[in-house]
C-alpha cells in the first residue's frame, strides 16, 4: 500500500475516494493504525487503539459502497474516513474514562449520538483520545500520561481536547472529534495549528456529562483544511447546508469586528499574537471585507457566571465517582462547584444580560475575530501533580478568549493564523459569530485559508 500524502490526507478526500472505490476503507484504517504505531509513542495521543474493530468496521463500509449505499442521495459522506473520537463520550463496546481513574472501566453499550452519526456518514473510529480528567483543564496530562504537541514536545496541545488534536496535528487522523465547554477545542486547535469548531447551543446534541457543565460544553470537530470542518460538522449537525459553505469572498461582504482585549483583566497578549491578528485583518480587508478595530467589554459578572458553571458542572461529574481515585487538583475544583450550588450560584441573569449584548455587537457586526492564545502553549508535564492553584495560574492568563462565547451560547472557532517567529508554534485568530451563523465562520475560515494557506501538519510529521 502506498502511503498517502499529507496534501491527500484530508476527510473529503479520502471520502471520494472510497465512494468512487478508487481506494478501500480497510487501506485507509490501516493506514492509520500503521501511523498511530509509527507516532504516538511519542505523543500519547491515545487512550485506545480500536485494530480489529476499526479494520472490521472499514470492511463493512467498503462492502456498503459496494452495495451501492454511497449512490444514495446523500449516503457516506464520510466513507472510509479515519477518526479519532475523544474519551468522554461513549463508543460502544469501549470503556468511556474520561482521563480518570475513578470512571468505571466496563464497556459501553451504545454509542453516544455524534457516534452514531459519524459511522453512520461511514467514519471508521480507529481510537479514543486522551483528556486531562473529567475535562477540566487546558493541558492534557492524567494518570494516563502526557500528551505532547506535535510542533513542540516540551509544550501541551492544549486541552481538554488536547489528544485529538495532537493525532490529527501529527497526521495520523485526518479530522477527529472534540468537544469544548471553556474553549476546549479552539485552545487546542490554535496550540497544534488546526481548524477547529465549536458549535452554537443546540447546533450538534451535546450531552457530556451530566448537563454539559450547565450548558456551556458542545461537541464540535478538530480539521486540518477548513472544507472538512465543514464536511464534518455537517454530519454532527445533520445538516448537509454545512458542507458546502464557500469563500466569503463570493459571498456579501462582511463587517468584522477586530479585537484584541483580553476578557480577563490582567492578561497581556503576546506581540506576535496581536500581529497575527491584525494580519489576518488586513488580508479580509483587502478581500473586500469591512473590518474596524471595536473591543467588546467583558463586565466582571461574565467571567463570574462562566466560572461558577464550570465548578458546578465538574461537581456534578465527580459526584457518584471515589473522590480517593480524582486528582487533588480535581476535588478541589469540584468542592467549590458543590459549593457553587449548594448556595444556589449557578444563575441566569448574568448569563442573559450577556446574550443579549452579544447579539446587539453580532448584529452591528457579522464577526467578532480576537485571538485564541495569548502565549505560545504551556509546558507538557504531569501538572495533575501540582496544585490547583498552580494549575489555575498557568491556565487562565494563556488562554483566555473562548470561555465567554461558551456562555453566550454562540458559534466560535479557531483558525490558523501563521507560527511564532521565536517559538515555532502555531498562532490563531478566533472568529465569532452570533447563533445559527455558523455558514459564516466556515466560509470566512476559507477565505484566510485561501489568502494565507497554513501547513497541514506539524513540520515533523509532513509526509
Amino acid at each position: 500500500m502506498t502511503a498517502t500524502t499529507s496534501t491527500d490526507w484530508t476527510a473529503s478526500g479520502i471520502a471520494a475516494g472510497v465512494r468512487s472505490r478508487r481506494r478501500s476503507a480497510v487501506d485507509t484504517v490501516r493506514e492509520a493504525l500503521d501511523r498511530i504505531d509509527e507516532r504516538d509513542g511519542d505523543l500519547a495521543a491515545f487512550q485506545v487503539v480500536r485494530r480489529e474493530a476499526s479494520l472490521r468496521e472499514a470492511a463493512a463500509v467498503d462492502g456498503a459502497v459496494s452495495d451501492g449505499a454511497a449512490r444514495e442521495s446523500g449516503g457516506l459522506p464520510l466513507a472510509g474516513v479515519p477518526i479519532a473520537v475523544k474519551d468522554n463520550v461513549a463508543v460502544e463496546g469501549e470503556p468511556m474514562r474520561a482521563g480518570s481513574a475513578a470512571t468505571p472501566a466496563h464497556p459501553q453499550i451504545a454509542n453516544h449520538e455524534v457516534v452514531r452519526r459519524l459511522r453512520q456518514a461511514g467514519a471508521v473510529v480507529v481510537g479514543l483520545t486522551r483528556l486531562p480528567e473529567l475535562g477540566v483543564f487546558g493541558a492534557t496530562d492524567s494518570v494516563y500520561g502526557v500528551t505532547r504537541n506535535p510542533w513542540d514536545l516540551d509544550r501541551t496541545p492544549g486541552g481538554s481536547s488536547g489528544g485529538s488534536a495532537a493525532a490529527v496535528a501529527a497526521g495520523i487522523v485526518p479530522v477527529a472529534h472534540g468537544n469544548d465547554g471553556m474553549g476546549s477545542l479552539r485552545i487546542p486547535a490554535a496550540c497544534t495549528g488546526l481548524v477547529g469548531i465549536k458549535p452554537g447551543t443546540g447546533v450538534v446534541p451535546a450531552e457530556v456529562g451530566p448537563n454539559d457543565w450547565y450548558g456551556l460544553t458542545e461537541n464540535g470537530v478538530l480539521a486540518t483544511t477548513s472544507t472538512d470542518a465543514g464536511l464534518v460538522l455537517s454530519v454532527l449537525a445533520e445538516d448537509p447546508t454545512l458542507a458546502t459553505a464557500g469563500d466569503a469572498a463570493d459571498g456579501p461582504e462582511l463587517r468584522i469586528a477586530v479585537s484584541t482585549r483580553p476578557p480577563v483583566q490582567g492578561v497581556k497578549v503576546d506581540r506576535e499574537h496581536v500581529r497575527a491578528l491584525f494580519r489576518a485583518a488586513a488580508d479580509l480587508m483587502h478581500d473586500g471585507h469591512t473590518v474596524e478595530r471595536y473591543d467588546p467589554s467583558y463586565p466582571t459578572p461574565v467571567a463570574v457566571a462562566a466560572l461558577t458553571r464550570w465548578f458546578a458542572g465538574t461537581a456534578l461529574e465527580a459526584e457518584h465517582l471515589d473522590p480517593t481515585l480524582l486528582e487533588p487538583r480535581v476535588r478541589t475544583h469540584a468542592r467549590i462547584g458543590r459549593f457553587v450550588i449548594d448556595r444556589g450560584l449557578v444563575r441566569e441573569g448574568s448569563r442573559d444580560s450577556w446574550i443579549e449584548s452579544s447579539t446587539e455587537l453580532l448584529t452591528t457586526y457579522d464577526v467578532l475575530m480576537t485571538p485564541v492564545l495569548a502565549s505560545a502553549p504551556i509546558a507538557a508535564k504531569r501538572w495533575g501533580d501540582t496544585s490547583w492553584a498552580a494549575t489555575m495560574a498557568a491556565n487562565v492568563p494563556w488562554a483566555p478568549f473562548s470561555a465567554p462565547w461558551n456562555l453566550a451560547g454562540f458559534p466560535a472557532m479557531s483558525v490558523p493564523a501563521g507560527v511564532h517567529p521565536e517559538h515555532g508554534t502555531p498562532m490563531s485568530v478566533q472568529l465569532v459569530a452570533r447563533p445559527g451563523r455558523e455558514r459564516t465562520l466556515l466560509s470566512l475560515a476559507r477565505s484566510i485559508e485561501r489568502l494565507r494557506p497554513w501547513p497541514r501538519t506539524a513540520p515533523a510529521y509532513t509526509d
